[in-house]
């Protein structure tokens, strides 16, 4: 059994001085975490700053309690035990915390019931009403926890335990308190139950800041966990809309000057940035091949279903047999006209195996790089635009004389994103640093595979394609 409590029990203060000092420390601190709690901007639709305001005014509930018991602490205990009512709190208590902790003796042999005056002021009763006896204090309890409180009661009258609970009460005005119950028996001299003293604490704002804690915690989380599918979803649909290459792709019409085509594509760490970057290659009816990437602008799902239609016509254009310029003023015409998402930047090549010549246009797009025995160069870009009378803005279109071995990468800006530690230029001299390797590859898919190991593909600003060409002996 546990050891019981007496009524001549020395009580043991501390030191005034150092429950002042911690009294102080505490408003301090009360006051630091007020002022972040006012710099707290919560909109109501961000969880993550509602969950730090709730967390904020959970730590305040917490320091306004413990600057309270300490007051009380500072006060001392009455010096009788008959003495029920608690001091008031030390001047520093803040009065919206000063009737959250009251106390109550009930005497088993007289059956006199005193309260002090915070106890009344938390059960919402009026002194002259009267305190209530012990066994009707489970009448203001809810019905469900009527049971607790019994059970409680009688393991403390007759086994001598200590209660430690909570519990919750409906006032007279009809508002619903939670209150936390310490209490213990006093035993007189033969070892029996003479009394049972308890403190009750009004613990309402304490757990309701605790469950906005808990529901911001969770909304936040269940914003992740959105976030993280919308994301995954977004990459499969980017990549159900690509071509679905895994590994090397060979054209099926071998010989000499033959491209030997792999791809990559790269998504961003942010569903938000699930863009239209694309890549594509074909090979045409004359013998020729088709190489492309490019990205639309804006993100999500309307780009990426814009980008499927950008395939389907930049495809239908290519094997009508119009070269790269005039291609991409027809396709940039197209998007402009259409409700989908804008051109943002593209690059097309035509390839003919035949004279291993590679011609080319690109809209605002990283130039391709060459790399040839060793050493990689941008190829030079054509200049300006074409005008003409047919099909609009047809854009320049230059020649490049390829040869066996050679490897092309093409690839968006997102491979190398600008940032204030890199530019565009620095991205493209980490590429060309890769000559040696990417000459040395056997295949187009080791080069690709070099180009995803120098870049990385976890935790990206944004999404990214690469395409790499190499042509055959």
């Amino acid at each position: 059994m546990p050891s019981h409590l007496f009524a001549d029990r020395p009580a043991q203060p501390p030191e005034p001085g150092s429950v002042d000092a911690l009294i102080s420390q505490t408003r301090r601190l009360r006051g630091d975490v007020d002022a972040v709690r006012r710099d707290t901007v919560v909109d109501d639709d961000d969880a993550h700053g509602r969950w730090q305001r709730a967390l904020c005014d959970l730590a305040v509930h917490h320091l306004d309690d413990l600057r309270e018991h300490l007051g009380q602490l500072k006060e001392g205990l009455p010096p009788a035990p008959e003495t029920t009512v608690l001091p008031q709190a030390a001047p520093e208590i803040a009065p919206e915390a000063q009737t959250r902790v009251g106390s109550a003796e009930w005497n088993l042999l007289t059956d006199e019931v005193s309260w002090s005056d915070e106890l009344f002021q938390i059960f919402g009763r009026s002194p002259e009403s009267g305190a209530l006896p012990l066994d009707e204090l489970g009448s203001t309890l809810f019905s469900e926890d009527q049971p607790l409180l019994t059970a409680w009661v009688t393991a403390c009258l007759v086994d001598g335990r200590p209660i430690d609970g909570e519990f919750r009460i409906v006032r007279a005005d009809g508002r619903v308190r939670t209150l936390h119950m310490r209490g213990e028996p006093v035993l007189d001299s033969d070892g029996c139950a003479a009394s049972m003293w308890a403190v009750l604490r009004d613990v309402s704002e304490l757990r309701r800041s605790q469950r906005a804690v808990r529901e911001s915690r969770d909304s936040l989380q269940r914003q992740r966990e959105i976030a993280q599918t919308e994301h995954r979803l977004a990459v499969e649909l980017q990549e159900a809309v690509l071509p679905p290459w895994r590994g090397s792709l060979r054209f099926p019409h071998s010989g000499t000057g033959t491209l030997d085509v792999a791809a990559h594509y790269l998504p961003s760490a942010s569903s938000a940035l699930i863009g239209g970057d694309w890549y594509d290659a074909l090979e045409l009816p004359d013998g020729c091949s088709m190489l492309t990437v490019g990205d639309l602008t804006g993100h999500g799902v309307t780009a990426t279903s814009g980008m499927a239609m950008m395939l389907g016509a930049l495809r239908g254009m290519a094997m009508a047999g119009i070269a790269p310029g005039p291609l991409m003023g027809w396709l940039n015409q197209l998007l402009e006209n259409s409700v989908q998402p804008a051109l943002g930047s593209a690059v097309c090549c035509r390839y003919d195996p035949a004279r291993r010549v590679l011609s080319w246009a690109q809209a605002g797009h990283p130039a391709p790089l060459l790399f040839r025995r060793g050493s990689g160069r941008a190829l030079t870009p054509p200049e300006g635009v074409l005008l003409g009378a047919t099909s609009g803005a047809a854009y320049g279109q230059a020649e490049e004389h390829l040869e066996a071995g050679d490897v092309l990468v093409l690839h968006t800006d997102g491979l190398t994103p600008r940032s204030i530690e890199f530019s565009r230029a620095d991205g493209t001299e980490r590429l060309l640093a890769l000559a040696p390797r990417l000459s040395a590859a056997r295949s187009a898919q080791d080069c690709v595979r070099l180009v995803i190991e120098e870049f990385g593909e976890s935790e990206r600003e944004d999404d990214a394609c690469v395409l790499v060409a190499r042509v055959g002996g």
